[in-house]
């Protein structure tokens, strides 16, 4: 009776290869497989990805290894249409945008503008996702878990990822409506209703509404649908790829070449008055 061979061990310290001299595991990938006329993709034939796969399962398949089941597929899909866009709230447009205005060759150089832009103060869900399970984990009563939330994520980063909104003061448009239909899909499971815990929290403890955004309910979708913090936060970018290539095509042909900012729109500077650097004595 055959058996498959053992896996060995990973190894990920470059020391290890120098001193082995064995580099045969140096570059792996359990994604996908190419030979001549013949690609797998997480082990299925791709003429099957492309025939019998719509775009949000082959991206869930892509990511976490395995196929979804229906509610995970609605959920997904969910999550990855929910971004949209919001005008010039998201520093990411802008970025995106002036990058246009001075390179309206190719929208690849803007949108990687855009994404670079995507982090924590611009709203990415890794944070709040981080913040989500590890809460979750500590299998503490909700109120335990809400203020230890606090204190941490107070001492972390002054604040609670994942709540809150420039704009939308009372309640975030995208997020309640991301979560409202997740809960009809069984989509708004424990780290969604973590993150209910904490918002109620936190509302009582500043005695005014700090309402989930965006990227909260992202964050509580994508952990209940066991995505890991650093995926969840590529997702946040990638979610919001399209409206950013529509303000970068946008820009390129009805925009304004080299785009500034003058002090009509806001410039404004603050530094010292005229001043002058006296000349140097002549020593020789």
């Amino acid at each position: 009776m055959s058996h498959a061979p053992e896996r060995r061990a990973r190894r990920h310290h470059i020391g290890e290869f120098v001193a082995s001299g064995d580099w045969s595991d140096y570059w792996t990938t359990a994604i996908s497989r190419a030979g001549t006329g013949r690609i797998l993709v997480r082990g299925y034939p791709v003429e099957e990805v492309i025939e019998r796969l719509n775009h949000t399962e082959v991206s869930y398949l892509v990511l976490r290894g395995e196929l979804p089941d229906a509610r995970e597929t609605a959920v997904f899909d969910l999550v990855l249409r929910c971004g949209v866009d919001q005008q010039f709230i998201s520093a990411a447009v802008g970025a995106a945008r002036f990058t246009a205005s001075a390179f309206p060759d190719s929208p690849i150089p803007a949108l990687a503008s855009g994404l670079l832009a995507s982090g924590s103060v611009t709203g990415s869900p890794q944070e709040p996702a981080q913040m989500l399970i590890e809460a979750v984990g500590w299998q503490l009563a909700r109120p335990d878990a809400c203020a230890r939330v606090m204190q941490l994520w107070g001492e972390r980063r002054g604040r609670v990822p994942g709540l809150g909104h420039p704009l939308h003061k009372s309640a975030e448009p995208r997020a309640v409506t991301l979560r409202r239909l997740a809960i009809a899909l069984d989509g708004w499971r424990e780290h969604g209703r973590m993150l209910d815990a904490i918002e109620a929290h936190l509302e009582a403890t500043k005695g005014r509404k700090i309402p989930i955004n965006l990227a909260g309910a992202i964050a509580a979708v994508l952990a209940d649908l066991g995505f890991d913090p650093l995926v969840i936060g590529g997702l946040g970018a990638l979610g919001y790829g399209m409206a950013l290539l529509a303000h970068v095509s946008e820009e390129i042909r009805d925009g304004v070449p080299l785009r500034i900012i003058p002090d009509a729109l806001g410039a404004r500077y603050d530094g010292p008055e005229e001043r002058h650097i006296a000349p140097r004595r002549n020593t020789a």
